[in-house]
């Protein structure tokens, strides 16, 4: 009897795992249908997420539309932005530098540019504060990048132009579509005040005002960095007792928090040098950005041979969301 009750059991339970699998397909499906009117070059049939994380962000495909191949003129001229303002800042070998203004990316989130021979792609989510700028390139074939309208624990979902694949912004990671599983090289990008980049650069470029019309230098946002709980996020709260919307230093899947950084002024473990100085101000704090609280400019940098690294500056909701395996240097 004891044998017969066990298998019965067996058989109850891989009924049930099988039902269980089957809604939960059924609902992806009905999901992925929904889209396919939106999104009718979008294979969904290959996804390394969940349907169910991804969201609305309020918008539909393109409603925040992306830059390419914006226009530049000389940074010689302290008095083009206001001296605390900031931006994110691209210097390649050979190549004069870039400022790209975070008053335009809070409007577009990104930007498709050239530099020299590198497709670059300029993004920033403003929602959970992630700048991070990539390399275009795949393998043989450059990508051309738009904003979805969807987010994944509240962080933008890209797309690129020639699949419609679905990219994590703060990953660089292909999550939905042809591409799913493909990761784009993350450049050695930081953001610091628009004084710091000219006093640096005189010789340097900044991005011209984009053809939209939309009200540049004020933060749609308005007090959101300093907000109990992030806009749209469905998960759980970081660990250690970390704010939600504290600002942590992402350098490959390692986070540092910039309460630290800030009382340190420098921390130098893990094979990596950070700083931190005053005088940058927050792009989403109050509605004129310039006018934003003090978050100061972090540089990280190998702590070896000094070169700039690439990393991110992100909300510690989006970082333990996204990096669920990461380690916090507390």
């Amino acid at each position: 009897m004891k044998v017969r009750n066990s298998q019965r059991w067996l058989v109850w339970k891989a009924l049930s795992c099988s039902l269980l699998a089957a809604s939960l397909a059924s609902s992806l499906h009905a999901q992925s249908l929904a889209w396919t009117s939106e999104w009718p070059n979008t294979d969904f049939s290959l996804a390394s997420v969940e349907f169910s994380e991804i969201i609305s962000g309020g918008v539909s495909k393109d409603g925040i539309p992306s830059i390419s191949a914006p226009q530049f003129e000389d940074a010689s001229d302290p008095e083009h932005l206001p001296a605390r303002e900031p931006v994110m800042t691209l210097e390649l070998p050979g190549e004069r530098p870039r400022a790209y203004p975070v008053r335009y990316l809070l409007w577009h989130e990104i930007i498709n540019d050239q530099v020299g021979s590198v497709p670059v792609a300029v993004t920033y989510c403003p929602l959970c504060n992630s700048g991070v700028i990539f390399d275009r390139r795949l393998d043989d074939r450059v990508l051309t990048f738009g904003v979805s309208g969807k987010l994944r624990f509240s962080d933008m979902i890209m797309f690129d132009r020639e699949t419609e694949s679905w990219w994590q912004q703060s990953l660089g990671e292909a999550i939905v579509g042809e591409l799913t599983g493909d990761v784009l090289t993350p450049l050695a990008g930081w953001t610091e005040s628009w004084r710091e980049f000219q006093q640096r650069n005189p010789d340097g470029l900044v991005m011209v005002q984009p053809g939209h019309s939309r009200r540049y230098g004020n933060n749609p946002y308005a007090n959101y960095d300093t907000s109990a709980w992030p806009f749209l996020y469905i998960g759980e709260p970081p660990p250690h007792g970390i704010a939600p919307l504290a600002r942590v230093i992402r350098v490959g899947k390692r986070a540092w928090t910039l309460q630290r950084l800030r009382q340190e002024g420098m921390i130098e473990e893990h094979g990596v040098r950070l700083t931190w100085n005053a005088g940058q101000a927050s792009a989403i704090d109050t509605r004129a950005i310039a006018e934003g609280r003090d978050v100061g400019t972090v540089r990280v940098k190998d702590a070896v041979s000094g070169e700039d690294l690439p990393h991110d500056l992100l909300f510690a909701f989006a970082y333990h969301s996204l990096f669920p395996g990461g380690e916090w240097a507390l």
